[in-house]
């Protein structure tokens, strides 16, 4: 009796821990791939790692950290940062809704132009900077010609060789490659949305931009802060199109604070310097991130 109940509590808790160990290969992964790095990351922010130095590696505590609020090269790379991010999100999710919008109704050729229009999202950004640095070259590219054809331009000069305008090279390539990405979001969530509602607001005499208003924003909002909330850290913490069309340049005009942890690491070899700047963007993100998810949170509390 004793062996069978003993049996039976065995099974038990192997059932318990069961889902434990279905998830055990996936978060050993998560841990040794993701948490791992971003420990010994951290720890490089503390310590003076010079990549060629054998003698470096000792604990600084808080220096690389003080050496930071006095560079004025991070914080014109964080104002960057913030004109960079906000231009790309705001006007890749404006392009992706309008997208969204249009491909959302029924019309002849739909099937064909609905996978040129996501065709962007799956192009590698290496060559999306290459391409659009072509484009911006008057001397093999159209865009500066046609942008001085119509008197946006005094002269078709490369405007990533200008101070004043080079960061809106990489800015323009940006939205071109990531409205898809709102696009395909969006219109997946207004696929969603019950068109029963549809057509009892349009009974009761509701036109289109009050259904608009009324229905298609309030059943969008969770998913609006939500793809707002990931684009906004995946383009704050991307520097491949900065360092492929400008490299930061010239003279830092161009530089972000992702771009300007890649100079510092592996152009000024300052592994410790470097995990100090990605530190302190990994703390803005994460403030940033907890206030959409408590915005989002208040929006779903409140439907």
């Amino acid at each position: 009796m004793t062996v069978l109940y003993t049996s039976a509590g065995i099974r038990r808790r192997l059932a318990a821990l069961e889902p434990y160990l279905y998830s055990a290969p996936a978060l050993l992964l998560i841990t040794v791939t993701t948490l791992v790095p971003i420990v010994i990351g951290i720890s490089y922010a503390f310590r003076n790692v010079m990549l060629l130095d054998p003698t470096s590696g000792g604990f600084v505590g808080l220096d690389n950290f003080r050496d930071l609020m006095r560079d004025g090269s991070f914080w014109g790379a964080l104002k960057n940062t913030v004109t960079w991010t906000v231009s790309c999100v705001a006007f890749q999710f404006i392009f992706g809704l309008i997208l969204a919008l249009l491909l959302n109704r029924p019309f002849p050729g739909r099937s064909i132009i609905q996978p040129i229009v996501f065709l962007p999202w799956a192009i590698p950004t290496f060559l999306i900077g290459m391409n659009w640095s072509w484009l911006f070259n008057p001397a093999i590219g159209p865009l500066p010609h046609w942008a001085y054809a119509l008197g946006l331009m005094s002269a078709p000069d490369n405007i990533l060789s200008d101070p004043q305008h080079a960061l809106l090279g990489p800015i323009i390539a940006s939205i071109w490659w990531g409205t898809p990405f709102f696009a395909i979001t969006l219109l997946a969530a207004l696929q969603a949305i019950p068109s029963e509602i549809y057509e009892a607001a349009e009974i009761d005499g509701a036109g289109s931009l009050e259904r608009f208003r009324s229905i298609t924003l309030p059943f969008l909002a969770p998913t609006m802060v939500v793809t707002v909330m990931l684009r906004t850290i995946w383009i704050a913490n991307s520097s491949e199109l900065i360092v492929v069309m400008t490299k930061g340049g010239p003279a830092d005009s161009s530089q972000i604070v992702a771009s300007y942890v890649f100079t510092q690491a592996y152009q000024g070899l300052n592994f410790g310097y470097a995990s100090a700047v990605a530190t302190a963007l990994v703390v803005l993100l994460l403030i940033y991130a907890l206030l959409l998810v408590s915005i989002r949170q208040t929006m779903l509390s409140s439907r």
